[in-house]
């Protein structure tokens, strides 16, 4: 399996065309707001919650900093921090981006991170192998079947020549990175034609609107992209979305809510957060698949997420977020399994070791079942 990595100036053909066609770019997020400032302006009248009359709030209140990039399955922190869910228990979110996952990973570790929002890798579980205390709590992201937000794309002029998961031996298929989902992702979506990495030539791609840029180019032949990219990509006519996810890999935990060492060691705060962020995952999940209160929901994303056009929310494939918060066992099982397989692992670890649900059950605890 080749490993290139492909020149920045790819970006500049697609860059150029989605520029161009209103509708289809993806700013950058707005600032976050400060501690002191998080949820003091209400969405709307009559959108604070009552999760203050189920528990009690924390006095005085903690600050708390959550890693994340602001895109849509960040909602659980997003619309909380809108809806002043955080601020109603006492709690004062402050957003950190990273560059990088294993700097997330390395700040939750030590302490300067309490959250993080961020995907399965390799350098996540081998932290908890050096006993470490990070823990993954939650969900933050999968694939709903037949809207999969997080897919392979092919090239729009080869959908009717790579018709099946066989012909895409040989083929030039671009991820974002090694040893986490990406390269996961790709590996499943080959088993499905009894192809390995190895059957196909492998290009590393920094960033999905690099992978766009190339496949417009004709550099590549596919790749695994995540939204907005995806819809955009199939409407500038780059791309197709092929198969759904649901036919490869339909027990993926795509992204993860993980706990680091400051907030495990306040379980009330930890526990009080969970709250918060599994009521901001049923509002979602209301508006996305309950068709109750989307306007709402929409123009919080669009003040709060990197995706700023409100026309993109009905087309792109949707998020899936669990409403009752819980994180795929059996898929954080598989990646464990899959980075053993790999030699990527410094040793032997369960999902059951990895995960912690006793934050969650104490949200569902509080709030109940959800019911749509």
């Amino acid at each position: 399996m080749k490993r290139l990595l492909v020149p920045l100036f790819a970006f500049v053909l697609a860059l150029s065309m989605i520029l161009v066609l209103p509708g289809c770019g993806e700013k950058e997020a707005p600032e976050p707001p400060g501690p002191a400032v998080v949820g003091s302006e209400p969405t709307s009248p009559g959108t604070g919650s009552k999760l203050g009359d189920l528990i009690e709030p924390l006095s005085p209140p903690v600050k708390v900093t959550v890693g994340l990039k602001q895109v849509i399955s960040d909602s659980g922190v997003l619309i909380g921090v809108a809806k002043d869910y955080y601020k109603e228990l006492g709690i004062e979110i402050e957003m950190a981006q990273f560059a990088t996952g294993q700097d997330m990973i390395n700040a939750l570790a030590a302490g300067q991170l309490d959250v993080g929002c961020t995907v399965t890798a390799s350098g996540l579980f081998n932290a908890m192998l050096r006993d470490l205390p990070v823990k993954v709590v939650a969900d933050k992201g999968i694939n709903v079947p037949d809207l999969g937000y997080y897919r392979l794309l092919i090239r729009a002029d080869l959908k009717d020549t790579i018709k099946d998961f066989a012909d895409l031996k040989g083929r030039k298929l671009a991820i974002v990175g090694t040893a986490s989902l990406d390269e996961i992702a790709l590996d499943r979506c080959l088993a499905a034609g009894g192809l390995t990495l190895q059957d196909v030539d492998v290009q590393v791609i920094r960033a999905f609107p690099d992978i766009i840029a190339a496949m417009s180019n004709k550099s590549i032949d596919g790749g695994m992209v995540i939204e907005p990219f995806v819809t955009q990509a199939i409407e500038l006519g780059i791309a197709d979305p092929w198969r759904d996810p649901k036919e490869y890999d339909p027990d993926a935990q795509t992204a993860l809510l993980v706990y680091g060492k400051s907030i495990i060691e306040r379980p009330e705060v930890a526990k009080r957060f969970m709250v918060a962020y599994v009521q901001s995952l049923r509002d979602y999940n209301d508006a996305f698949f309950g068709d109750k209160g989307k306007d709402e929901i929409i123009d919080i994303l669009v003040k709060y997420s990197t995706v700023t056009d409100k026309a993109l929310y009905d087309k792109m494939y949707p998020t899936g977020l669990n409403p009752d918060g819980y994180a795929r066992m059996k898929g954080i099982q598989m990646d464990l399994d899959w980075y053993k397989a790999h030699d990527l692992l410094m040793g032997d670890l369960t999902a059951e070791e990895a995960v912690d649900n006793s934050y969650v059950d104490f949200a569902i605890d509080i709030l109940g079942k959800y019911s749509k």
